[in-house]
């Protein structure tokens, strides 16, 4: 098993009386990369500034491998934490050339070995060529691997980024995503990032925190979030998907419009009781063969697939992935079937 290197108990946060976090924990093991995914204002960005030490904690303890960082009582200041911090804006020194922006924490050491070290981590991030540039000169994308380059270049024992890659293109963002993970992973770093955005949070993170209001509502893997949602919230946020009544005719089984399945969240439910089961897209396949039909009400082209929005004979809607060379219209019945590997029910 991994030694944790980041462990978070019951942190609680506060403004005065409004309270912005409450009974907050998780831990994160060394090497692993974690992410807080929520909205606006859930509390996500004051835990990372928590944890570097711009916020004090009114409850709990932070603890970084044996150091307790943080409690009510003791607060080491930002810069004995030993973190790195990659920021939103990436707060580059304009006046700095690249070079000079990576080196600027190493002031420790002697001028070739701190040009040496520079120019391992430009290489690292794909910007050798650009050492001499000013910051100004570049692209949004390689000013952030500036910023990263600058945060792994003291050797921190965590890095923390807040919302990266907010300032970047779709397509960039996607794909910077991938090569800031294939470099944190190659060089064993720690690291935690705060996003909105749940594809980033899928494309960098092993571990993933939901929130909301101020909470931590489920600390799990990507696929587990989005087959296994602890709740309706994680549910809703994480992927796209339909909810239908359903009832339980006998413990671990529902009925619902689309037929009878299992279900084992509902083994210590009642017959009789009514619940409200999720389908997920994939969940719903197109089968020209099967007798349960669907009306498409809706269609969002992807590219190799269809979105559908599909109409059920009660007048309930369920989404459904079709490959794109199925081209149905709208006003069109299809034939559908169920294939669920595991069926989640809530109340």
């Amino acid at each position: 098993m991994s030694e944790t290197q980041l462990s978070l108990d019951q942190v609680e946060v506060a403004y005065g009386e409004k309270v912005v976090l409450r009974h907050l924990s998780f831990t994160l093991a060394a090497g692993e990369i974690g992410c807080l995914l929520g909205p606006s204002g859930c509390g996500k960005t004051t835990a990372l500034r928590a944890i570097a030490g711009f916020e004090a904690i009114r409850a709990g303890r932070i603890r970084l491998n044996e150091d307790v960082i943080a409690s009510p009582h003791r607060q080491w200041p930002p810069q004995q934490r030993g973190i790195g911090m990659v920021f939103q804006d990436y707060a580059l020194f304009p006046h700095l050339t690249v070079a000079g922006n990576v080196g600027f924490g190493l002031e420790g050491l002697d001028r070739f070995t701190r040009r040496a070290k520079v120019m391992e981590l430009l290489e690292v991030v794909g910007l050798t060529g650009h050492a001499d540039d000013y910051t100004h000169a570049l692209s949004g994308g390689q000013q952030q691997r500036v910023a990263l380059a600058r945060a792994l270049a003291p050797s921190p024992r965590l890095l923390l980024l807040d919302e990266p890659f907010s300032n970047l293109d779709v397509e960039l963002r996607e794909r910077l995503s991938h090569e800031v993970r294939d470099i944190l992973k190659a060089r064993g770093m720690t690291a935690l990032l705060v996003t909105h955005d749940q594809h980033e949070a899928f494309a960098l993170a092993d571990r993933i925190g939901v929130m909301e209001g101020g909470q931590l509502r489920q600390w799990d893997s990507a696929y587990a979030l989005y087959h296994e949602p602890a709740d309706r919230f994680v549910a809703d946020f994480v992927g796209e998907g339909a909810f239908l009544p359903a009832t339980v005719t006998v413990p671990g089984e529902l009925e619902f419009e689309l037929g009878r399945h299992i279900c084992r969240a509902t083994l210590d439910s009642t017959p009789g009781q009514v619940l409200q089961v999720l389908l997920r897209p994939d969940d719903v396949l197109h089968d020209d063969d099967s007798s349960l039909k669907a009306r498409v009400v809706k269609k969002a082209f992807r590219g190799a697939q269809f979105l559908y929005t599909l109409a059920l004979p009660s007048g309930s809607t369920v989404l459904s992935l079709v490959p794109s060379h199925h081209d149905h219209a709208i006003g069109e019945s299809i034939g559908i079937r169920l294939e669920i590997d595991h069926l989640i029910a809530f109340h």
